[in-house]
């Protein structure tokens, strides 16, 4: 059934809302006469944070039987859900309040609903009484919420989920922003932009302690007015006029009143959307660059950086930072550590500032630095996170197969990133098969998400503690040197903490142990080395197809990498040890590995 839309043309709107809601107490909005822009939103701020009585999250379930009830499209007391609901036609599946409702669950769309926080949680922290505020949490879909995760809303251009009423995630053709995006159906994208207008009035105070930049998108601004960024400002407000009010929101308004005591001004009176955003001077004045960009650590898969700040005409929202022109990470501070990098490998850094309207600033200095040699045995294995379950916000198992080893993460939400996707744990652990080949050492970087302290991971090989992973609010690389286990084992990485949810990403370790002591060849008459020992610092290898061969390396006794020679004969069948001091030596190439001596 079609939903009523309410005419909001000029001056009928303020007076056709009004006799509409029937509970506005008289008096409620007095003192925003002839205000506009900034002070009728402070304004605004004042009115509807008076009288806001804060319930439990849990009071939610019990409030939706009231708010979030189908009396406007099927008129049957279901479950009114905004990704679900099919205005001109059949629901494909509806909930009954109570008997329905969930918190987490594995299973398709249609199973259960729970509650979908229009301006995600992590920009907050959780905090009360944001995550309680029922005038922009409703009650949805539990499949479709999840995989809305921590997106902003936007227009999308290619879909890559699209839920059983048409709401869609996909890239964003939103102008200003070229990220991940949820666009709802038509029928109800006034309804989350007059909702998201709520949430910047009624807390516009504290944005400047939220989080514009939540891993997965750019939404909130960083100052109290506009309280938006730029980009989804102009969309949510282009989203407001094809979306006039409706008798679902109106009535959604008085519940919520009655249930909380405060009420959404943009649906009370259309007017105040324009008169607060309509003549708003955007900024266009781009930070300058950040200055004395130095390198302050490196390891063979990571480079820490930090800078001086660049400064804005309001402020700097955040910095991306490039590895070799290419986008690596996108943080809040002036220190970031860029990892996923390759061993022995010489890169170009640089950063660029941004402010809340999306003005970039000129690219800092740029500083070189060479990432160092892998450690000894060489890189094993890695899991980046990638191949994991679809994104999903509640805390279950978790089982994945990658690189023919299979994961399983438990109490864990798969919906938050660090450099892209990555597993995020909350009392649980994640935990490997069986993996050959022994393991020397195991890098990890971490972060914790949402609220908590720092703290230490735990991370076990065949069921003993090698070592503790350290994380914080900042992203973090670390590694766990000298585990020193040979042949087959199992890695576990445990939070043992009941509150702290922690998310983890590029994981990786290498070998244990001397690689190729004895000599080992697909074919031994096709690879041979002379002379044998070396005493002139030139070793000379005879055999077929040596042009084909990508990678040369030397190792010393104890397993540590000593040089890389990258497609070494090329040009000839020499290799020149460059002053190697007198020992024994393995030269590992694609296929081969082999002993010689340096007298």
């Amino acid at each position: 059934m079609k939903r009523i839309l309410f005419s909001l043309l000029a001056g009928v709107a303020f007076i056709h809302a009004y006799a509409q809601t029937g509970q506005l107490p008289a008096g409620y909005y007095d003192g925003t006469a002839g205000l506009n822009g900034a002070a009728l939103k402070s304004k605004l701020n004042q009115i509807i944070t008076n009288g806001h009585v804060q319930h439990t999250y849990a009071d939610l379930w019990t409030a939706y039987q009231t708010t979030d009830v189908d009396n406007f499209y099927e008129n049957d007391g279901t479950v009114l859900d905004i990704y679900s609901e099919n205005p001109t036609g059949t629901d494909p599946y509806n909930y009954t309040f109570s008997v329905n409702q969930c918190g987490s669950v594995n299973g398709p769309e249609g199973t259960c609903y729970n509650r979908e926080h229009i301006v995600p949680q992590s920009l907050f922290g959780e905090a009360l009484p944001m995550k309680s505020d029922i005038h922009f949490i409703r009650a949805t879909d539990y499949q479709v919420n999840g995989q809305r995760s921590n997106y902003p809303f936007g227009v999308v251009g290619t879909a890559t989920f699209t839920s059983l009423n048409g709401s869609r995630l996909g890239n964003s053709a939103s102008t200003g922003y070229a990220g991940t995006v949820f666009e709802p159906i038509d029928n109800f994208k006034g309804d989350i932009a007059r909702m998201i207008f709520y949430f910047v009035t009624r807390y516009e105070t504290q944005l400047t302690d939220f989080t514009s930049t939540n891993g997965t998108g750019n939404m909130l601004g960083i100052t109290a007015y506009p309280g938006l960024q730029t980009w989804e400002l102009n969309q949510l407000l282009a989203w407001n006029a094809l979306d006039p009010v409706s008798a679902e929101e109106i009535a959604r308004n008085n519940a919520s009143f009655v249930y909380q005591g405060n009420r959404n001004p943009y649906i009370d009176n259309p007017l105040f959307v324009d008169e607060v955003w309509g003549n708003i001077t955007l900024d266009t004045q781009a930070p300058t660059a950040a200055t004395n960009l130095i390198t302050t650590g490196t390891t063979y898969n990571s480079v820490s950086l930090s800078w001086t700040a660049a400064t804005d005409n309001v402020g700097v929202a955040a910095y991306d930072v490039y590895a070799n022109g290419t986008l690596k990470a996108t943080v809040a501070t002036t220190t970031a550590t860029v990892t996923g990098l390759t061993p022995s490998t010489t890169y170009d850094f640089y950063v660029i500032a941004k402010d809340a309207s999306g003005n970039l600033s000129p690219q800092s200095n740029i500083v070189t630095e060479t990432t160092l040699n892998e450690p000894a045995g060489g890189s094993c294995g890695s899991e980046n996170f990638e191949t994991m379950p679809a994104n999903a916000n509640n805390y279950t198992t978790r089982t994945w197969t990658n690189n023919s080893i299979t994961w399983t993460a438990t109490s864990a939400r798969t919906d938050e990133t660090i450099n892209n996707r990555a597993i995020t744990i909350r009392n649980g652990e994640l935990s490997s098969t069986s993996i050959s080949g022994g393991i020397q050492s195991l890098t990890l970087t971490t972060q914790l998400k949402y609220t908590g302290t720092a703290g230490n991971l735990n991370v076990e090989i065949n069921g003993n503690i090698v070592g503790t992973i350290p994380y914080s609010a900042t992203v973090t690389t670390t590694t766990i040197n000298n585990i020193n286990v040979t042949g087959n084992y199992t890695i576990k990485i445990i939070n043992p903490s009941s509150s702290n949810r922690v998310a983890m990403d590029d994981l990786s370790w290498s070998c244990n142990g001397v690689l190729g002591i004895a000599e080992s060849a697909k074919d031994k008459s096709a690879f041979s080395i002379y002379p044998n020992p070396v005493r002139n610092n030139e070793l000379f290898v005879k055999g077929e197809n040596l042009s084909k061969i990508s990678r040369a390396e030397i190792y010393d006794l104890s397993g540590k990498l000593i040089d890389i020679i990258t497609k070494p004969f090329k040009n000839s069948n020499r290799i020149n040890l460059k002053g190697l001091q007198r020992g024994i030596y393995i030269l590992k190439t694609d296929e081969t590995s082999t002993k010689f001596i340096v007298e």
